[in-house]
């Protein structure tokens, strides 16, 4: 498959999602662009690097970086190479001992890899053809994070309401919003010993 390679626009808050920031992808031949919503660590992590500001201790990427070095691992490329229900994943390609390995991750972690090794990013054109948004003002970042959000797919789902709460519980630990998390763990724990208990 012949992947599209991409580079870094630009990262956007995103207003309506809670502190998340959209990392803009935009083709190097084309003018389709790709927003991905992604935490404020990843953001942070990226922006850091992109401004080449050196925090006084090694972040987490830093610390990925310097391992690969450090073990004479050489990262080829990353690729965001699947959309499945609203969530994308990627890959990142490596080389050692002359073999071709590759390592499931967030496009937002596989991001923060590459521009830390100077490593190029693809994207899938299944990805690019189904997310991909045609940019008509190259400025306006802020503006595809929106129609990022707008068509990104509804949080409202049918099912009862510990089914809800179960499908929240399960994206706040997907986004590490661990305290989120503990919050709908507790109300959870607490409707299952309700229903256990009308039903005795």
């Amino acid at each position: 498959m012949d992947f599209t390679r991409v580079d870094i626009i630009g990262l956007s808050t995103s207003p309506s999602s809670g502190g998340a920031y959209a990392l803009v992808l935009g083709e190097v031949e084309g003018n389709r662009r790709l927003p991905i919503i992604i935490g404020a660590f990843e953001a942070q992590a990226i922006a850091l690097e992109l401004e080449k500001i050196q925090p006084p201790r090694p972040m987490t990427h830093d610390l990925l970086r310097d391992t690969f070095e450090a073990v004479d691992v050489d990262v080829e490329e990353v690729v965001i190479d699947e959309l499945r229900e609203g969530t994308f994943f990627a890959k990142i390609r490596y080389r050692h001992d002359g073999e071709e390995h590759r390592l499931d991750s967030r496009p937002s972690d596989a991001v923060a890899l590459a521009v830390r090794v100077d490593a190029p990013i693809f994207v899938a054109p299944a990805v690019l053809d189904e997310a991909g948004i045609v940019a008509e003002d190259e400025s306006d970042i802020s503006s595809l994070a929106e129609q990022a959000e707008e068509t990104s797919p509804s949080e409202e789902e049918e099912g009862t309401e510990l089914e809800q709460m179960q499908k929240q519980l399960e994206e706040a630990v997907e986004e590490e919003d661990y305290e989120r998390a503990a919050e709908l763990r507790d109300e959870i724990q607490r409707l299952e010993q309700e229903q256990q208990q009308n039903q005795n």
